[in-house]
């Protein structure tokens, strides 16, 4: 099994994500963008899935950075060949956009540890398989996607409503699946992100915002780990979801 993922930035990597995925026979065929020589395949046909994450542009900056429209016609080939795709955060972005909703920026950011809910679809889509009704999670984000047509909300928050969506869904299931939130994060990278976005936190929280999140995961953690470490293994599964022969 082999997986495209797109990488935006080298401090954005895919994380805990990578350790389960390789931990069950995975390859990842990592792109990282901001890479001298970067570049992305002409198809994603050869690859069993395509998994693009998270990084600090806007989906709609493909002025900025043209490889976004390449990386929005990948989306739209992956659903067009019903293999299964992940998004996080701005790669659940650029899911919506490629598929016509609106990306935008949402009222307030979010950074931090947030609670957000399963949906009644949610609650019953393999993804979320053994959830709680609501989870903790984290956030780091400006933006919003509104739901592409057909797709169906699978988790909402306070400060962002729409959290997750699948595209493509059948009874159980479906091909392109979209979070706004992180499940691949690690307390190692929210330490790094905190020191690499330092002047982002403090304009966002004031002085000691980072000191409140580093606390709040140490915390936290090992209630929370539990929990990501399924929801990572829901994650693989539904990435090795079969690709229908017709």
């Amino acid at each position: 099994m082999q997986a495209l993922v797109v990488q935006h930035v080298a401090c954005e990597g895919p994380g805990l994500l990578q350790d389960v995925l390789v931990g069950k026979g995975w390859g990842l065929d990592i792109r990282c963008m901001d890479q001298p020589g970067a570049n992305l395949p002409e198809s994603v046909g050869n690859h069993d899935a395509f998994v693009i994450l998270g990084g600090p542009m806007g989906a709609y900056e493909e002025e900025s950075y043209p490889y976004l429209l390449r990386v929005q016609e990948l989306i739209r080939e992956a659903v067009a060949l019903r293999l299964p795709a992940l998004g996080i955060c701005l790669g659940g972005q650029l899911i919506a956009r490629a598929l016509g909703a609106k990306v935008e920026p949402n009222p307030v950011k979010e950074i931090g540890w947030y609670k957000v809910r399963l949906t009644s679809a949610g609650r019953l889509v393999p993804l979320f398989t053994g959830m709680p009704p609501e989870l903790l999670v984290f956030q780091w984000h400006g933006d919003t996607f509104a739901l592409p047509k057909g797709a169906f909300l699978l988790a909402t928050g306070d400060s962002c409503f729409n959290q997750a969506f699948v595209y493509g869904a059948h009874a159980y299931g479906g091909y392109a699946w979209a979070l706004q939130f992180h499940p691949e994060i690690s307390p190692e990278m929210i330490e790094e992100w905190v020191k690499f976005n330092a002047d982002e936190l403090a304009d966002f929280g004031g002085p000691g915002a980072a000191d409140r999140i580093l606390q709040e995961t140490r915390l936290r953690w090992e209630k929370i780990r539990p929990f990501q470490e399924l929801l990572l293994n829901n994650v693989e599964e539904v990435l090795r979801g079969t690709r229908p022969t017709n």
